[in-house]
């Protein structure tokens, strides 16, 4: 069942996302080579708790407040003390907040010193697709809309594999809600797009193959099957009748980002 946001819904998902930024922009700067993960997951506990927050993937049993993947490792990396930042790495952190029983979520991927060019380039490509499919979500598009746009331009345009086994979701009053939003074409439920839905857009983008396996020995990573790179970029959006905003861009200052 899709949960429709009041305004006072939205305004509270809001300033959890605005807190979200503000973290990713105090975090962004410290992946550097050298600190552990377990170090950039300690970072993001102090800050969602110094500002009265919680940690919202502990709801799900995840160990961390920050998915830590890095390079072939697509998503839900586990924080550790015996894994390092390295340089050319491609760091994706996934991080939500519960900030008062309402719910943010957003990934930026940071390219740490030397990246490698086709590195840089699946990066440019996966934000690429994530400001296509942002603009796809607009009231009256369908579900699928946003789901052709990230696909276009990752697979069709540029070659990549587009993970299809994880999307993204509605989200705000819970961490994962209706609908879910693939990343390429889907024979799923495609809902038209309403007044009220908040949503996580997150294209997941392979250098190589779109499948993906479970890390050995872990119970959360995912990586690609081929262990090519991955990037992984994600905004919370809320969708109004003329226009969509995008809760957690990270230059808001105060004014709404609106497509």
């Amino acid at each position: 069942m899709i949960r429709l946001k009041n305004d006072d819904q939205i305004a509270a998902i809001r300033k959890s996302c605005h807190e979200l930024a503000d973290l990713f922009n105090e975090i962004i700067p410290r992946v550097k080579p050298g600190v552990s993960t377990k170090e950039i997951d300690d970072w993001c506990v102090d800050f969602i708790r110094k500002h009265g927050g919680k940690p919202a993937w502990h709801s799900e049993g995840f160990p961390g407040a920050a998915c830590i993947s890095i390079n072939e490792q697509v998503i839900h990396g586990v924080p550790s003390k015996k894994v390092f930042v390295e340089d050319g790495d491609l760091v994706s952190l996934d991080i939500g907040i519960n900030l008062n029983g309402y719910i943010s979520d957003s990934t930026h991927t940071v390219m740490v010193g030397n990246v490698a060019k086709e590195h840089q380039k699946l990066v440019r490509v996966t934000r690429e697709c994530l400001a296509a499919g942002i603009q796809a979500c607009v009231r009256g598009n369908r579900i699928s809309d946003i789901s052709n746009a990230v696909y276009d331009i990752a697979y069709k345009q540029n070659g990549y594999g587009v993970v299809y086994e994880y999307c993204g979701h509605g989200v705000g009053l819970d961490v994962h809600e209706d609908p879910s939003i693939a990343n390429c074409p889907s024979r799923g439920p495609n809902p038209r797009i309403q007044s009220g839905m908040v949503l996580a857009i997150e294209p997941m983008i392979n250098e190589g193959t779109a499948d993906v396996d479970l890390e050995d020995g872990s119970d959360w990573t995912v990586i690609s099957a081929d262990r090519s790179w991955s990037c992984h970029e994600e905004h919370t959006v809320a969708v109004f009748p003329d226009h969509t905003e995008i809760l957690t861009d990270l230059n808001y200052n105060g004014n709404a980002c609106q497509v």
